[in-house]
């Protein structure tokens, strides 16, 4: 599936037109605060060359995020599969929005649609997030959107240096019943 629709939102398919927005929004501090170093041009276009790859060979990935009403670029959501270097299995919803589009609902908006897509599409069992322990805002999106954390899972992130971005906590949620029958 090449896209998701929600009353506000279009996640679709990366665009040429999309790199130059995606620099800017991982060039920006407030962005980064809770994902490390900031990027270059060059990291940011190999980043989406990257999330565009590993859609082709999925058929799933992390999508540009686009407001329907106005047609801008307002950042990336999508599902992942998780890293081998982490210490646990599966896949992994998350959202990255430009700093304009904060505090107007979108993440939790287009991480519903993600859910939906793993578990209707897909037919996920469940589904993790994780995020820094200080990243208060996008716990909280967790929670919206039906997630739970055991703190017994919150975990160091082996690619990250000693420092406050390492300790993590993980949420997560199974599929819905009606998924999980039909799975």
């Amino acid at each position: 599936m090449s896209e998701l629709r929600t009353d506000r939102l279009l996640l679709r398919r990366w665009r040429e037109s999309d790199l130059e927005p995606w620099a800017a929004m991982n060039a920006d501090p407030e962005v980064r605060e809770h994902l490390g170093d900031l990027l270059t041009r060059e990291q940011s276009d190999a980043a989406a060359a990257l999330m565009r790859a590993g859609f082709e060979e999925r058929g799933f990935g992390w999508w540009a995020l686009e407001e329907r009403a106005t047609g801008a670029f307002i950042g990336r959501a999508g599902l992942d599969v998780v890293g081998e270097d982490m210490p646990f299995a599966g896949v992994d919803v998350g959202w990255r929005l430009t700093r304009s589009a904060w505090g107007h609902g979108y993440a939790t908006e287009a991480a519903r649609a993600c859910l939906a897509f793993g578990f209707e599409v897909l037919g996920l069992p469940e589904v993790l997030a994780s995020t820094t322990v200080n990243n208060l805002r996008s716990q909280a999106v967790m929670r919206r959107i039906g997630m739970t954390r055991n703190p017994a899972d919150d975990f160091d992130d082996p690619s990250v240096p000693e420092g406050p971005l390492r300790r993590c906590v993980l949420y997560r949620t199974p599929a819905p019943r009606t998924a999980r029958r039909g799975a």
